[in-house]
């Protein structure tokens, strides 16, 4: 379904994406998707560089301190992981990105994540379809998504009583 490299567009904006080889295709469309769902919002969004954290985002955009702004998972994360980058970046917009799921038990591992955290942005949670790379990318490798498009929810930020 997926070469080993595909150069994709969202907007006048290209990256090339790399399936690594125990990658499964479904994780690199996310990834894809989070980008050109997102990149209206923060243009400046990158895939997978390090920020010189313990974990490596797969899709980030950075302010002028070098501290995210916005933080995108594609595919399995643990609570535990969540909790951490919850905790350590509590003014970050987060999206985790699911492959053609139930969000619900994902809300609920969320949603104990983010508990007794005192935090400013919110988290965004989205199932992309089984047909996302026929529906969202066209002949021309252009990325045509919209939240609209996507089973997903926002947990908005919870604030510590």
């Amino acid at each position: 379904m997926l070469r080993r490299k595909w150069t994709l567009r969202a907007g006048d904006q290209q990256v090339v994406f790399v399936k690594k080889s125990n990658e499964h295709a479904h994780h690199v469309l996310m990834k894809a998707f989070l980008w050109a769902l997102y990149i209206p919002v923060y243009p400046q969004l990158a895939v997978e560089i390090s920020i010189g954290d313990r974990y490596k985002p797969d899709v980030v955009a950075l302010d002028a301190q070098e501290q995210p702004l916005f933080w995108g998972e594609a595919g399995q994360v643990s609570e535990r992981k969540l909790h951490a980058l919850f905790k350590r970046y509590p003014h970050t917009h987060f999206a985790i990105a699911k492959w053609h799921t139930s969000l619900r038990p994902h809300a609920d591992i969320i949603r104990s994540a983010l508990h007794n955290l005192k935090r400013s942005a919110a988290v965004d949670l989205l199932s992309f379809p089984v047909n996302s790379a026929e529906r969202f990318i066209d002949q021309q490798d252009q990325i045509h998504v919209r939240h609209q498009d996507l089973e997903w929810l926002r947990l908005e930020a919870m604030s510590k009583r």
